[in-house]
């Protein structure tokens, strides 16, 4: 039986899931659980300036999707108890876009942008002197007659969110005063996320299947709720609804989600690799092709998780597949596998 994995192990959120995720969202910093060095830093800029009683630097966060940094967007507001703007990249398509939220922002407004770096490059311009000098220009009038009339705006914060910290530009990045990193989740901090959501959605947990969720989570707070809900779906319909270790293994290998976290995809591209081309090199259409998956999908969806993992190594030549990859899929990996002296 398979199952839609954009549905299970996506770490984006989209359709009702939004809603589920604000229910179970933190809303202090003191009930955020993990990031700790960011927690720390992040508590010393905001209570600096309350004490100040000044708007904070700008705060820029990067990582993965689904490790928190929307949430984290949220607290900042309520920490400053100001109101809070939100907005994304792509949205802002033209510098008339910004600048119709930048002039009615509030002081001490909090304005997150998610995905900054997918602004574009007219509006990214003009954000340069709002974050500086709290001004934006408006031009009127087109070609050689037209004017710039800059406009004063209300100190306000900006909090950005990147996915691909790489590509900002190095002028918007220098502008921030505070750059946190999101790492992802160890399975113990993966357990305190489930633990509360599952008390917030009444679920009885027992820390054995929190755990046995966690270590299948990778490592990414937004999949382990989605994969709690799913677990407790199983829970509710063939068992007592409490989710202990063999309920939750029981679901999430109908749901083909195994005990590293790899579903279906996963082990279909370091099958293919393995089994079709004797663990590589090869080149990512050919693998894509081999799994009857687009290559995008391939590199975006499964690669990251895989390399993470220690089980797909990138190389010149083409995808690898490492001795880990071969031992996970109950195979002898060959004395020239990558990384085979790790298992002599």
């Amino acid at each position: 039986m398979g199952f839609d994995r954009e549905e299970i192990l996506s770490s984006t959120a989209g359709g009702d899931e939004l809603q589920i995720e604000a229910a179970l969202r933190p809303k202090r910093l003191s009930e955020f659980i993990g990031q700790g060095r960011v927690r720390e830093q992040l508590s010393l800029v905001l209570e600096s300036a309350l004490r100040r009683q000044s708007p904070p630097d700008h705060v820029l966060m990067s990582g993965s999707p689904g490790l928190g940094k929307t949430t984290l967007a949220m607290i900042i507001a309520a920490e400053l108890n100001a109101p809070l703007r939100i907005t994304s990249g792509p949205a802002l398509e033209r510098a008339g876009d910004l600048a119709a939220i930048l002039s009615t922002l509030a002081e001490g407004e909090v304005l997150f942008i998610d995905e900054i770096h997918r602004m574009a490059r007219p509006a990214e311009e003009m954000l340069y002197l709002a974050m500086e000098d709290f001004r934006v220009d408006i031009v009127v009038g087109k070609g050689p007659g037209a004017t710039a009339i800059p406009l004063d705006i209300a100190p306000f914060t900006l909090v950005g969110a990147t996915t691909r910290a790489g590509l900002l530009p190095a002028p918007l990045r220098d502008r921030f005063g505070f750059t946190a990193h999101m790492d992802f989740y160890e399975t113990p901090e993966l357990e305190q996320v489930l633990r509360r959501s599952a008390k917030l959605l009444g679920v009885g947990l027992p820390d054995d299947g929190a755990h046995e969720i966690a270590r299948r989570s990778r490592g990414t707070p937004r999949i382990a709720n989605r994969l709690l809900r799913r677990v407790r779906d199983f829970a509710d319909v063939r068992a007592d609804g409490v989710i202990d270790r063999d309920i939750a293994a029981a679901a999430l290998n109908l749901y083909e989600v195994d005990g590293e976290g790899l579903d279906r995809l996963d082990r279909a591209v370091l099958g293919a690799l393995l089994k079709k081309f004797g663990g590589g090199p090869v080149g990512l259409s050919t693998l894509a092709v081999a799994v009857g998956e687009e290559p995008e999908t391939v590199e975006v969806v499964a690669e990251p998780f895989l390399v993470r993992q220690g089980l797909l190594a990138r190389t010149p030549r083409g995808r690898v597949a490492t001795a880990a990859a071969w031992v996970h899929l109950g195979m002898t990996p060959p004395p020239d596998a990558f990384g085979a002296s790790l298992f002599e």
